[in-house]
């Protein structure tokens, strides 16, 4: 998937409710190149998100969980990206 599907995708799923690994909830917003979590102060930049992403795609047997992907916001990027089925094997991601 392109960076410009993968941000497309996020898009369309804002708003829906979504769990961290620790059963947390949390809903997300979009707003330019950023992603707001209603759990956080701050904002998610696409930039993470996208190095995130490459990150799984590069080594998907390497990234194990959120702390795995090294990246402000773990938690949030990897349940999202785990509802969405957006790892390159879903069965390796938790």
């Amino acid at each position: 998937m392109s960076h410009e599907e993968l941000w497309k995708v996020l898009e369309t799923h804002q708003g829906e409710l979504f769990y961290t690994v620790k059963g947390l909830p949390f809903h997300y917003t979009v707003k330019g190149g950023e992603l707001f979590v209603d759990r956080r102060e701050k904002s998610i930049t696409r930039a993470t998100i996208v190095k995130a992403y490459d990150r799984i795609c590069e080594m998907p047997e390497e990234i194990t969980g959120p702390k795995k992907l090294n990246a402000f916001g773990a938690p949030y990027i990897w349940a999202v990206f785990r509802e969405l089925k957006l790892f390159p094997d879903q069965t390796d991601a938790g």
